[in-house]
């Protein structure tokens, strides 16, 4: 793994998002109200909704425009919905957030 700091925990408000720019498109990083981070793609697979600007509750978001849920750990829509979204590794050391940029590399550009 190659590990980038991207910022400070507190850069992210408890239960918000926000935005890293890669050359394979954007990526949101969330933080629980539990201080635990997460990074996904930043899109919804339904209608391409923008997650960051989601509702972050418990380890899930629920996508602004028609309100699917994904889970941050896995990717996976809950309940009724289908889909998923690419999760990456992302931690916390010191405060600061890791993500690990290895994996993005190995996407290619939509």
């Amino acid at each position: 793994m190659t590990w980038l700091d991207i910022g400070s925990i507190n850069d992210i408000p408890e239960r918000g998002a926000r935005i890293v720019k890669t050359k394979v498109g954007c990526v949101a990083v969330f933080r629980t109200a539990e201080n635990e981070v997460f990074a996904t793609a930043d899109r919804c697979p339904h209608k391409g909704g923008p997650l960051s600007e989601g509702i972050v509750h418990d380890r899930k978001v629920t996508c602004p425009l028609h309100n699917w849920v994904f889970s941050l750990e896995t990717g996976e829509a809950q309940g009724a919905d289908e889909g998923q979204i690419d999760t990456y590794a992302a931690r916390v050391v010191d405060g600061r957030i890791l993500l690990d940029v290895s994996q993005l590399s190995n996407r290619v550009a939509a």
